[in-house]
C-alpha cells in the first residue's frame, strides 16, 4: 500500500530524497535547439497560447521514464506541443508534417 501512495504523493519529476550520486552543476552555452525552444516558449507565454503550469503538468504528464530520458528543453518541448494539441491551436498531424520538413530541411544542408 505505501508504494501506490508514493504514485499519489511524488509526481515522476520529484527526484528530492531520493538516493542519487552527486549533483553535478556545469554551465554551458545553450545549443541552437535550446536557444530556439527557450525563445519560442517565451513566445507562446506572452502571447497568452501556453502558460508555466500547463508547460509543468505536460513535463508531469510525461511519465518518469520519458522524463529520464529526455533533456531539459527536450522535455518542455513536447509539453507545450501536446499543450497546444489539447487546446486544438495545431494538429498532430499538422506538428509531424512540419518536424518531417524540417528533418529533411537539416538533412539536405549536412
Amino acid at each position: 500500500m505505501l508504494e501506490k501512495s508514493k504514485l499519489v504523493t511524488r509526481p515522476p519529476h520529484d527526484l528530492g530524497g531520493l538516493p542519487e550520486g552527486a549533483l553535478v552543476r556545469t554551465e554551458h552555452d545553450l545549443t541552437p535547439f535550446e536557444k530556439s525552444c527557450h525563445a519560442l516558449l517565451n513566445v507562446l507565454a506572452v502571447h497568452q497560447l501556453v502558460n508555466t503550469e500547463e508547460k509543468r503538468r505536460g513535463v508531469e504528464d510525461l511519465g518518469s521514464e520519458i522524463i529520464g530520458k529526455l533533456t531539459y528543453y527536450e522535455r518542455w518541448a513536447v509539453s507545450a506541443s501536446k499543450v497546444l494539441i489539447e487546446k486544438k491551436i495545431i494538429t498532430s498531424e499538422e506538428l509531424g508534417k512540419k518536424m518531417a520538413e524540417i528533418r529533411t530541411r537539416l538533412l539536405e544542408d549536412s
